[in-house]
């Protein structure tokens, strides 16, 4: 492949040798060619982080709350960056006085808010282990993290206590202190106190320190300051260990990249908090927020209203998961949808438009300062009116949702890449670069990434076309997984990361993902089928929002269970007669082979092999979700669990088809 725009090489590919497949060259991002951005001297920790940001901008309001007035959600109130480091020493007293050394293991349990960053932060003074304790990890999850990682004391929602107290009496075993972020309830207490624990509300755990002063122990680079348990899609969760070093390096990367593209963050840079601290994701982005003094204002802890807390706080930055991005965009379209004809023929105008504007090249700003003034400044309004950064992560974007997004929101869309292991964003696309469409974009620049080839998938790192599993090298891995070395080696070979994600490269040097190494299985007639890709293939299709392919070694073809676009089925059946609402028409016969038709288009457009393409639908009206155990938290299929669950449809797909 010739030179890629945004890639440097810096070593050359290897063949296949010993027992090990080929790996193409090892690339780093051409902000880094005069070497990876250090982090600010005298920045080891990320206590340093929020300890130089409290002694720069003391007056800077840090974190923010809506207050409720009279039962009604009114303006954010805010705290200071000196007024939150003052409630952190009174914390990271009060859990010294429970006993808790630098090195111990402090979880924290509930939705994002101030408790939540003022206890994240006293570990981080004192030098202990921040555990998110996160249930969305299946039933039984939290019970396992306080075992397995020996959590002695615990921070947690008032809501959120009945679900601790499940974990009782085997958690009891390490955790000696649990503390409400709001009161207790007496029963609540007795029921604690019975097996010998000791609980405080948060007011009273404040005043537990007020007399007792702790030094603050010195923190390496190296040391460990969160254990950031990871939802495998099969197994139990994973503790995966970041250190100080890990996010400090991050933090550096991503700052140089907003430089390269001149959207640096400021201090006035306000970030709505609401993806799970508990993931890496959110972590890194409030910890960069930190970093430079910029504000956090917290959500009301309901989807339903975030676009209402959007509106108030005003962000400028917004991260979003795809689903989040997905909804916004289907609320937009039912709205145009629902206006005159003259507004969908105008917006329809006005979209094209920019779109082949900026296609052409032209930054999204000044493609069409017209269409934005008239059309699209009510969707700017609509996210509050100062987003100028879109980033979205943690899952793949469909691409007409971003191309969709990067038109009407009048900001840069990036879709970032990274996992728990690699502290988040390893690859993000860049702004204005339309080519990066449906790719992560190049690496960060503080990462080494190669492809190695995958030769039972065909994928080969050496073809023109470079396809392999991507390995990543750099500061910003993890440390290995807790208590689990075997695994850590599995994944950890002679310091490369393997992310168990196949990466094809562009021409441009940015990367897209195409695949995962272990969805792959065998039909019965012999051909292997990379269900992954398939499924990013016919998800294309606009009568499909969603599909889980299935297939196994006694059957000759693939069956799909797809959750159909809610639009797309009910214009079909207006235009073909046929009636009933949308749970009904999942039922119709019918509407299953206009589905099966619009796959077959699709897959004959992408010339699949014959074998790739799907004989039999069940159509299925109910996304798929995290409340029924079908996805991660991260929104990954857990295949084994939609097996599971979707066990006699498979079987009756096979019986009526075959």
């Amino acid at each position: 492949m010739a030179q890629m725009k945004y890639l440097i090489e810096v070593e050359k590919p290897k063949d296949a040798l010993d027992g090990r497949p080929s790996v193409g060259p090892v690339y780093r991002s051409v902000f880094a060619k005069d070497g990876f951005p250090p982090p600010i001297p005298g920045m080891d920790s990320c206590w340093d982080i929020f300890r130089s940001s409290v002694e720069k901008y003391p007056d800077n309001p840090m974190l923010g709350r809506r207050e409720i007035v009279n039962g009604m959600p009114g303006q954010y109130v805010w705290i200071t960056y000196k007024q939150v480091y003052d409630l952190v020493i009174k914390v990271g007293n009060s859990i010294r006085s429970r006993g808790v050394e630098p090195g111990g293991k402090c979880g924290i349990y509930g939705a994002n808010c101030s408790e939540w960053i003022v206890s994240m932060e006293a570990c981080n003074a004192h030098g202990l282990f921040c555990v998110p304790l996160y249930d969305t990890l299946g039933v039984g999850a939290v019970e396992y993290i306080i075992c397995h990682a020996e959590v002695s004391i615990a921070f947690v929602e008032e809501k959120k206590i009945p679900e601790l107290l499940k974990t009782f009496p085997n958690s009891t075993k390490y955790m000696k202190t649990i503390v409400s972020f709001g009161k207790v309830a007496p029963e609540q207490r007795e029921q604690i106190e019975n097996f010998g624990l000791t609980v405080y509300s948060w007011e009273e755990f404040l005043k537990l320190g007020e007399d007792k002063q702790y030094d603050l122990p010195v923190k390496k680079k190296s040391d460990i300051c969160t254990i950031m348990y990871t939802s495998g899609t099969t197994g139990d969760p994973k503790g995966v260990m970041i250190s100080n070093d890990s996010i400090v390096t991050i933090i550096a990367g991503v700052n140089k990249i907003l430089e390269c593209v001149n959207e640096q963050l400021i201090t006035k840079d306000v970030y709505l908090s609401y993806l799970p601290l508990a993931h890496i994701f959110d972590r890194v982005i409030e910890e960069l927020f930190i970093s430079h003094g910029a504000s956090i204002g917290f959500w009301r802890g309901d989807i339903k209203l975030l676009l209402e807390d959007i509106g108030e706080l005003k962000p400028t930055i917004f991260c979003a998961v795809p689903r989040v991005l997905d909804r916004i965009r289907s609320g937009l379209m039912q709205k145009i949808a629902s206006g005159s004809f003259l507004k969908q023929k105008l917006f329809n105008v006005a979209y094209s438009y920019k779109l082949k504007s900026m296609k052409k090249g032209h930054s999204h700003d000044e493609a069409s300062p017209l269409c934005d003034k008239i059309i699209f400044d009510k969707v700017k309004q609509g996210l509050g009116g100062n987003v100028r950064l879109i980033l979205s992560g943690a899952a793949p974007l469909a691409i007409h949702v971003e191309a969709f997004l990067r038109v009407v929101s009048c900001a840069h869309v990036l879709q970032g890449y990274g996992l728990t292991e690699t502290c988040a964003g390893t690859f993000v696309s860049l702004p204005n670069e339309m080519t990066m469409l449906g790719t992560v974009g190049p690496p960060a620049p503080n990462v080494d990434v190669c492809l190695e080839s995958v030769p039972e998938m065909n994928y080969d790192a050496l073809s023109s076309t470079p396809r392999g599993e991507i390995c990543i090298r750099g500061k910003t891995l993890f440390s290995g997984y807790y208590k689990q070395e075997d695994l850590t080696k599995e994944v950890l070979i002679d310091g490369w990361f393997h992310t168990g994600d196949i990466g094809e490269w562009q021409h441009d040097g940015s990367l897209k993902i195409i695949d995962r190494k272990k969805n792959i299985f065998k039909l019965s007639q012999g051909e292997y089928v990379a269900v992954e890709n398939l499924e990013n293939i016919y998800v294309l299709a606009s009568a499909v929002d969603s599909i889980w392919v299935y297939g196994n070694s006694f059957e000759s073809f693939l069956v799909a269970v797809i959750n159909p676009n809610n639009n797309a089925l009910e214009n079909w059946a207006k235009e073909h007669g046929v009636g009933g609402d949308f749970n009904s028409l999942c039922e119709n016969p019918k509407a299953k082979e206009y589905i099966l038709g619009e796959l077959s288009k699709t897959g004959k457009e992408k010339k699949l092999k014959g074998f790739e393409f799907v004989k039999s639908v069940h159509l299925d009206p109910e996304p798929f979700d995290i409340e029924r155990d079908l996805l991660t938290p991260t929104y990954k299929k857990k295949r084994p669990q939609l097996l599971k669950y979707y066990q006699d449809v498979i079987d009756k797909m096979y019986k009526s088809a075959s």
